[in-house]
């Protein structure tokens, strides 16, 4: 038991990458994606994956090495121009998603229960914001990540079991392959998955851990576990949604359709299963993501970037206030929103991961945590990535 306690705490920072990560908006796209085009972009998340896998990996060499966080660093170094670009900007992206994240687990709730999503919205955005008046907030975001993740993973699980998919189908989705009329949304799920917001915080994490050199190894391979486990999610909800969506002609316009058609199909046990899977995705996200966007903030105006500090609390509290209001005056978030909300992300990050880069490629850095080739290759095929994502989501958008 203890080593097993023990492990689920050294995991805790990936945990909380994979979970902020994996939000409504994900559930979502994956679901969509699944329902019309079945397994055959499960490729998608794999190399979004790998993305992500590599520029989390720096993120976390440059916690450890810098005795100041990241934007202190960019503000030093790059100039502080830059550092309220990159500061805002990832404040907008996580501001952007908190309206979805609260309605998404409100939503989950106001089915279970057949209630009201008003009283639910105003239930979790109270018990959001009660969190940050513990003490130790980074122990009980850590926990609740890891507690809620654990229960993603066991409600989807239950739920593929109970809908057979086809084994063969599902490896065929692992072969390249871009069905017509899929362009945008793999864009839109590439930036769900890839997510350099969620990479950029990782520097924040082990050092809000009090991580250092020595903890180098265990870090990485935490790092790498919490992405592992982003993947499988992804992975899961797009095989629930093909399983169960795609031959049976089922319109998609959130991730609860799901969890409301797997009932006719099979049964109430297994309906609850997987709105009990997409509120844990949406709340754990709630929290996380407010947690990144306020504590961004707060380091790029106020140079505080510690939990315990009351401005960035202040400045978390902040992000959820504006998702309760989003979500009390729409009620809903629609597909298109959300697609648009995905599309603006992928705008805004390549210049974050352009800034991870240059960092992990610092000369000051010792050699065993300057970037290796491998990593260097993956990092700039990943801002080529999101360059081209950018481009299109330009064109999508406003042309």
């Amino acid at each position: 038991m203890e080593k097993s306690g023990s492990y689920l705490k050294k995991i805790g920072p990936g945990i909380i990458t994979a979970a902020l990560v994996f939000g409504p908006g994900s559930l979502t796209i994956n679901t969509k994606l699944g329902a019309s085009y079945g397994f055959s972009l499960i490729w998608v998340i794999v190399l979004a994956m790998v993305f992500m896998t590599a520029f989390t990996s720096m993120s976390t060499k440059i916690g450890l090495f810098s005795s100041v966080s990241l934007i202190e660093r960019i503000k030093n170094e790059l100039g502080k121009p830059l550092a309220y670009i990159v500061g805002v900007g990832v404040f907008l992206v996580t501001a952007s998603f908190q309206a979805g994240n609260t309605i998404g687990a409100s939503v989950a709730f106001s089915e279970l229960f057949n209630s009201s999503v008003i009283f639910w919205i105003a239930l979790f955005t109270s018990l959001a914001i009660s969190l940050l008046f513990f003490k130790s907030f980074y122990k009980i975001l850590e926990k609740l990540m890891i507690g809620l993740v654990m229960l993603m993973l066991t409600s989807f699980l239950l739920t593929i079991i109970m809908a057979k998919p086809d084994v063969v189908a599902i490896m065929k989705g692992l072969i390249p392959n871009i069905p017509s009329g899929s362009q945008y949304l793999i864009i839109t799920l590439t930036a769900s998955s890839f997510s350099i917001v969620g990479a950029f915080y990782q520097s924040y994490l082990v050092r809000e851990k009090g991580c250092d050199l020595a903890d180098l190894k265990d870090s990485l391979s935490e790092s790498r576990t919490g992405i592992i486990i982003l993947g499988l999610l992804s992975t899961m909800v797009m095989i629930c949604a093909g399983a169960v969506l795609k031959n049976n002609n089922i319109d998609v316009r959130n991730a609860s359709d799901l969890g409301m058609a797997l009932e006719p199909l099979f049964g109430s046990f297994t309906s609850k299963a997987f709105m009990i899977g997409f509120f844990a995705a949406s709340f754990s996200s709630m929290v996380g993501n407010a947690t990144i966007g306020g504590v961004i903030l707060a380091d790029t105006f106020f140079s505080e970037s510690q939990l315990s500090n009351i401005r960035v609390r202040m400045m978390i509290v902040l992000v959820i206030v504006i998702g309760a209001i989003v979500a009390l005056i729409f009620g809903s978030l629609p597909l298109q929103l959300i697609i648009f909300a995905q599309g603006i992300t992928v705008m805004l990050v390549p210049i974050s991961a352009g800034v991870i880069l240059f960092f992990a490629n610092s000369k000051k850095m010792s050699k065993e945590l300057q970037n290796t080739r491998y990593l260097n290759v993956v990092g700039y095929l990943g801002i080529a990535v999101l360059l081209i994502m950018s481009m299109y989501s330009v064109k999508y958008l406003f042309f």
